[in-house]
């Protein structure tokens, strides 16, 4: 459950702003699980959001595991 939080946390600030007018991303957490919601003018842009949204969250839960927060 720290680390759903963590993540989330870390997540936030990019749901809340977006850089391209191409795709949207919307965040919730469900059963301690988190749910990505995309939304994309094109499978381009549908694709680069998931793939940007992946590497943030591997991101993340690496560094919990370098810090040893988790």
């Amino acid at each position: 459950e720290k680390e759903l939080k963590v993540v989330m946390n870390s997540l936030k600030p990019e749901t809340e702003t977006s850089t391209t007018s191409r795709s949207k991303v919307n965040m919730i957490s469900e059963n301690k699980t988190i749910v990505l919601n995309f939304t994309a003018k094109d499978t381009s842009a549908l694709r680069a959001a998931i793939n940007s949204y992946l590497r943030l969250i591997d991101v993340a839960m690496n560094l919990q595991k370098f810090i040893g927060t988790s």
